[in-house]
């Protein structure tokens, strides 16, 4: 075996070069060809990457089709925000943000006070979706909920949510909250600093899937997969299927809470539209277009499928939403494995149809034939003799 193929066969080397390779285009090659306005609104197809990561952990390997991410993406990017506009209204000396006296409140609600701290603001978008989703997640998977039960109650929560947040003047009402000049001390308006939030979006990425991979090639993602494929059969060996489930939902949560956070200062607004049941769907459509039972189709899907809704808006806006639609109905149908898939299957296609190679004997065999007609003459010759 050559040094070539033992590197192949061994996985961690295979994920180093992954990893690598992607560090070189994120952090090399993207900044370079890339103009400022397509480096930030790839910077924002991250984001939506970084959600997708967690939806295939949840999905593709629990089994759990999560219609309600736009929950917990937005409780991180709505905590980003009220900390941003605090920290704007600070530096201005005012004391309250400025579309809060433009709706004649004069006094800052309880609940944002905490997060005009930063510390407080970054725990808070790396707790309180997780928090949330282990509530959930104890309620809904304890009572053994699954299914299209689950699906539709989370859809649920993502449309209550943002109802919720349409009707709160104290939080931006049905515009939502908008106009950031700072990030943590670093104005917005500089190319420099919108490029370090690429990069920050870029690295952030990378660290989400090296833990979804350490998951799913850990102890734990042996399990998730067989509660997916035979729950009952995992209950009986002595594990609690919930508590499994759990742990993937809120690490699902997670990573969309960082993902929010990031979305907020790139795009530079966030609203109820951000966070309602049609993007809840639309990170859903990324991971299935990429392909939902493999680490790298996620990601994948999520940007081609950003960027093809960018790039095919501009042409045809109305366009748009039936071909999303036709494509999802495609894939779903006809490449359950997704996109990713597709080379797989041209592999098998092309081993099919490959022609046979003519057989012949081999050394052998031919070895063996000689020895035979040896034996044979040998035979022969001894039965002339004893005749004689």
């Amino acid at each position: 075996m050559t040094i070539i193929q033992r590197l192949n066969a061994n996985s961690s080397f295979k994920a180093v070069g992954g990893f690598a390779s992607a560090a070189i285009v994120l952090f090399g090659i993207a900044p370079a060809a890339l103009s400022d306005f397509r480096l930030s609104l790839l910077a924002k197809f991250l984001c939506f990457a970084i959600v997708a990561v967690g939806i295939g952990l949840a999905w593709g390997r629990g089994g759990m089709l999560t219609l309600g991410q736009g929950v917990f993406f937005g409780i991180g990017a709505y905590i980003m925000a009220m900390h941003m506009q605090m920290a704007d209204a600070a530096k201005a000396h005012e004391d309250v943000p400025e579309f809060m006296s433009i709706a004649g409140i004069s006094e800052l609600p309880s609940y944002w006070q905490p997060f005009a701290s930063a510390p407080v603001a970054i725990l808070g978008i790396l707790v309180l979706p997780a928090a949330v989703a282990a509530v959930l997640g104890f309620g809904v998977f304890k009572r053994r909920v699954k299914g299209a039960y689950f699906a539709i109650l989370s859809q649920a929560l993502a449309a209550a949510l943002a109802i919720l947040l349409t009707g709160q003047q104290t939080i931006g009402g049905f515009t939502g909250l908008s106009d950031f000049k700072t990030f943590f001390g670093f104005r917005l308006d500089d190319p420099v600093n919108r490029r370090m939030l690429f990069f920050i979006a870029a690295g952030a990425l990378l660290v989400v899937v090296a833990v979804a991979r350490q998951l799913m090639n850990s102890r734990y993602g042996e399990l998730l997969v067989a509660v997916r494929d035979q729950e009952e059969r995992v209950r009986f060996l002595g594990y609690d299927p919930a508590n499994i489930k759990i742990v993937a939902y809120v690490v699902a949560a997670f990573f969309a809470g960082i993902a929010g956070a990031l979305f907020t200062p790139i795009v530079g607004i966030i609203s109820p539209a951000d966070i309602g049941v049609v993007p809840s769907i639309a990170f859903l459509i990324g991971v299935a277009i990429g392909g939902r039972t493999t680490l790298l189709g996620p990601v994948l899907g999520a940007i081609g499928v950003a960027w093809a809704q960018t790039t095919l808006s501009e042409n045809f806006p109305s366009g748009w939403t039936y071909i999303q639609g036709a494509l999802f109905i495609v894939v779903v149908g006809f490449l359950p494995a997704g996109l990713v898939g597709l080379w797989p299957m041209a592999r098998q296609l092309g081993e099919r149809f490959r022609p046979a190679k003519p057989e012949g004997p081999s050394v052998g065999a031919g070895a063996a034939i000689v020895a035979s007609v040896m034996s044979t003459g040998a035979a022969a010759d001894d039965e002339v003799k004893v005749q004689a």
